[in-house]
């Protein structure tokens, strides 16, 4: 971007956080983000009940929920509720609809499912009333919370903006050419192969090397590569932007040196790529990524763990990606109001509980083998930075198993239909205990190996995906929150300094 596009930004910003302030009074906008299927918005979802309802907890004789959270072990809270939509152009997080897919339409849960993932920005507002016993005014404050919800896929767009239609190009190709991503190019780099792009503009042959492309990028994305770094993000989460010229194009085999001359193929293709970062990428930056205060990145190690060492290092790749995206560094008052900058992050490994909790400790050391450059370049900038294996709806129970003289440690829940392990496909109703395999000791052992260790058959571990749990009610009906691994843990990192 331009010096002079920098600075109309950066006023645009100022001012959207001034009015930010204005609208929320003491709080903080809070960015949720992860590539897909990471479990986003679960997250919101059961953070916002959460809050919302643990006033009343000791009312309704439940035992606190959150007992790490401060604000709740102290007491200190007097109410949560949810507030209208501050932004009027950005959709509302469906809060409602969510809760109603994990409870399910009757009380005893039959129909309950995990809600639609993440396919854009949406935003949720959350006021907490409580009681602040430090500071220059102690006593009943309130404290306003925007949940900002976004692909992380779209994250990963923000690096093009620094790179030409050409580099884009030869990346993509030799990204597409490693041994994991090769089988799954085949057939878009074959008919790309046969692609002149000084030949003359060809909206068809524009529309079938989309296809083609599209069409790879969701394969590498599909359960059994669970490959990360596919950029561009909104292929493969168009919305109200599937089948625009702004989303018509593809790389090109372009040769070392070779110009790209008006009204061919690849100017085409250079138009429609540089339409797509002024349209799609700079205003995502703009508008919602550069006014944030503090961010928890989802994962979903397991995924990437069950297809092997191959997605493990794509999924490096891409979270060292996500992570130098944000602006970090140490904030203050005058900062919050003209220039928000990212002073925590929280990097959460999602689905823990489909694992003993004897693993938990491995998970979190794979998470910081991940991410252990991004981290390091965080802190210094000045953000702090936590790493930890949570579930916000936990799905499973433990249980010990015996099988002849030995004793298993094993999670118990119901697998979604269509799961299979070790020759058992599941039919989404009935419990079933199972032995997922421990994680590595050591970290970097995850990392090592051939590519696609499952689809060989190598891996030695398999992490199954279950039904949410059999919701539970208050005494007038009104669903409660699922339990939870860690949920209050994330709440002390991310909003606990701000609450005391």
């Amino acid at each position: 971007m331009s010096a002079l596009t920098d600075f109309f930004s950066e006023a645009r910003n100022s001012a959207a956080s001034l009015a930010d302030v204005f609208s929320r009074g003491r709080g903080m906008r809070l960015g949720v983000t992860g590539l897909s299927r990471a479990g986003k918005t679960v997250f919101i979802t059961a953070l916002a009940q959460q809050l919302t309802t643990l006033a009343h907890a000791a009312a309704e004789g439940r035992k606190n929920p959150l007992p790490v959270f401060r604000l709740a072990a102290e007491g200190r809270l007097f109410s949560g509720r949810l507030e209208p939509q501050p932004d009027d152009h950005i959709a509302r997080f469906a809060f409602e609809d969510h809760v109603a897919a994990l409870t399910g339409s009757d009380p005893s849960g039959a129909d309950r499912h995990w809600p639609q993932s993440t396919r854009q920005i949406s935003e949720l507002r959350l006021t907490l009333d409580f009681e602040r016993r430090e500071g220059f005014r102690p006593g009943p404050s309130q404290f306003t919370i925007d949940i900002v919800d976004y692909p992380g896929e779209w994250l990963l767009d923000l690096p093009l903006l620094e790179k030409s239609y050409r580099e884009w190009s030869h990346e993509t190709f030799e990204t597409s050419a490693a041994a994991a991503r090769a089988p799954l190019a085949a057939e878009w780099r074959g008919f790309s192969a046969g692609l002149d792009p000084a030949g003359p503009e060809d909206e068809l042959l524009a529309r079938r090397a989309t296809e083609l492309f599209t069409a790879y990028l969701r394969a590498a994305r599909s359960d059994a590569y669970a490959l990360s770094t596919l950029p561009p993000g909104r292929f493969l989460m168009p919305g109200d932007l599937e089948g625009s010229p702004a989303l018509t194009f593809a790389p090109l085999p372009l040769a070392e040196g070779a110009e790209i001359a008006s009204g061919t193929l690849a100017a085409m293709m250079d138009r429609r790529y540089e339409a797509y970062k002024s349209h799609v990428v700079k205003p995502f930056f703009r508008d919602h990524f550069s006014r944030l205060d503090r961010q928890i990145v989802l994962v979903d190690a397991l995924a990437a763990l069950n297809s092997g060492p191959a997605a493990l290092r794509d999924l490096q790749h891409a979270l060292n990606d996500v992570l130098a995206a944000f602006r970090v560094g140490r904030g203050n008052a005058l900062t919050r109001l003209l220039r928000p900058k990212i002073d925590k992050i929280l990097v959460a490994a999602t689905k823990a509980d489909h694992l003993h909790h004897l693993s938990h400790d491995r998970l979190e050391a794979i998470l910081r083998q991940l991410t252990a450059r991004a981290i390091s370049r965080s802190e210094f900038s000045g953000a702090k930075v936590d790493v930890i294996a949570l579930a916000a709806v936990r799905a499973t129970r433990e249980a010990a198993v015996r099988r002849g003289r030995e004793t298993i440690d094993a999670i118990v829940g119901v697998p979604l239909a269509g799961e299979t392990l070790d020759g058992q496909t599941f039919d989404g109703v009935a419990e079933a205990a199972i032995f997922p395999g421990q994680l590595p000791v050591d970290p970097r052992e995850a990392f090592r190996g051939d590519a696609l260790a499952l689809a060989e058959g190598d891996a030695d571990y398999r992490f199954l995906r279950f039904r949410p749990p059999v919701p539970s009610f208050n005494p007038d009906g009104a669903p409660l929150p699922a339990p939870h691994i860690r949920l209050d843990r994330a709440c002390q990192f991310l909003f606990g300094d701000r609450l005391s």
